[in-house]
């Protein structure tokens, strides 16, 4: 995949906190080789979240993330402390910059000992850094401080440096997570010469003149793969079947034609949907197929969130708001209420729900899916995605491929 192209959704996201004026934007000028940033003595510059696409050597293609600092006192602080979080619950690797407010006497720690709690729970690989050591006078003192409280050694720089700037980055390399890229969309259900059929239907909701970002991710890696691809639409799946010396070893299709495609897939192939399969390569697939059961059990009385990851404006058709409600209702009851998120919304509180169906998420990191799935795991409420919920809905779920 050419890497100036890579959706931002599959790139190293790389968060960089600290205080007001302690060089973050600095290091991302630094670090981009660019003046993404704007920089300056005033305190509280940065204030708003940005956001620089680049590809780093031996790292590939990242997402630096620059936020506003963590002891914003402003009117607006609470909320950008928020988008900070948000930032923070994407992100895969984090620079925390350490100590600014002296540059000779010790300083409070508790903003940093607090942020570096919150990137542990989450799991987030620390890189915790000292910056400005050309004018500072308390380096040895504070890296003493900080290995006491964090247990690790703190990396000592000078954004002006480039020999800081490659240590950041040889920093960054080591963090890098064992299984981050690791995951594949097929997985194991098609190896090198195996025939694969897309079925994808072309309607409202598909774009005119180019294909779903899916679909375009799951056709990339079957070239890579080297696998041979037949693609149509449902009305021509039959013809197309016809017209092949040997059946299809998987068919992949979008889930909103599930019962069609299925009436139609050979006894020999295999059927799955771009969802479902973006449902094991953004989050937990196990969880989603043991949380579709949960259909089961709705009533009336229940109630249903439904999260997408895009803030497009919906189609007549869309799947989301329109086909998997009228579904749902259909089978459970027309007082079923369904709640509807779109992008970065998502409830902090998920206790009023009996059920959450998110997308696809071809538009967020797999880091922030599985967030937001550990989020209603911990307040005990199943999550499933749309594939799978269709898959139940449709009543062929233990016949899909994931």
């Amino acid at each position: 995949m050419n890497t100036t192209n890579t959706p931002n959704s599959e790139r190293l996201h790389i968060v960089i906190l600290g205080a007001t004026n302690s060089g973050k934007s600095s290091l991302l000028n630094a670090i981009t080789g660019q003046h993404t940033s704007v920089v300056s003595d005033v305190e509280g510059t940065t204030t708003d979240m940005i956001y620089k696409a680049i590809e780093l050597p031996d790292v590939g293609a990242s997402l630096i993330i620059d936020t506003p600092g963590f002891d914003d006192h402003s009117i607006l602080g609470e909320k950008r402390m928020q988008q900070t979080l948000l930032a923070v619950d994407k992100a895969d690797v984090a620079i925390l910059i350490c100590g600014n407010k002296s540059l000779t006497d010790i300083p409070d720690l508790s903003s940093e000992i607090e942020w570096f709690g919150k990137l542990k729970e989450r799991k987030i690989p620390v890189i915790t850094v000292i910056n400005k050591i050309d004018i500072r006078t308390n380096t040895s003192e504070l890296s003493r401080r900080l290995y006491e409280l964090f247990g690790q050694k703190a990396l000592e720089i000078s954004v002006s440096s480039p020999e800081s700037i490659e240590n950041i980055r040889q920093a960054i390399l080591k963090k890098i997570p064992e299984d981050y890229g690791s995951s594949s969309i097929t997985g194991n259900l098609v190896t090198e010469g195996d025939l694969v059929m897309l079925v994808m239907p072309q309607d409202a909701q598909a774009p005119k003149g180019r294909l779903i970002l899916p679909q375009v991710q799951t056709i990339r890696e079957l070239l890579d793969k080297k696998c041979i691809i037949v693609s149509c639409t449902p009305e021509k799946m039959q013809e197309s079947l016809s017209v092949l010396k040997n059946m299809p070893k998987l068919i992949i299709t979008d889930s909103q034609a599930f019962k069609s495609v299925f009436e139609n897939t050979p006894a020999e192939s295999r059927l799955t949907s771009f969802s479902v399969l973006f449902a094991g390569y953004k989050g937990d697939i196990k969880c989603f197929a043991n949380s579709a059961k949960a259909i089961e059990s709705l009533t009336e009385t229940s109630r249903v969130l439904i999260a997408e990851a895009c803030t497009h404006a919906p189609a007549t058709e869309d799947i989301g708001r329109v086909k998997i409600p009228n579904l749902l209702r259909k089978k459970v009851g027309k007082g079923l209420t369904i709640d509807i998120v779109s992008g970065n919304d998502f409830p902090k509180d998920l206790g009023k729900y009996d059920l959450i169906i998110h997308c696809g998420a071809c538009m967020f990191n797999r880091k922030y899916v599985l967030n937001r799935i550990e989020q209603a795991k911990y307040q005990n409420i199943p999550i499933t995605n749309y594939g799978i919920a269709l898959a139940q809905l449709n009543g062929i779920l233990p016949k899909i491929a994931y």
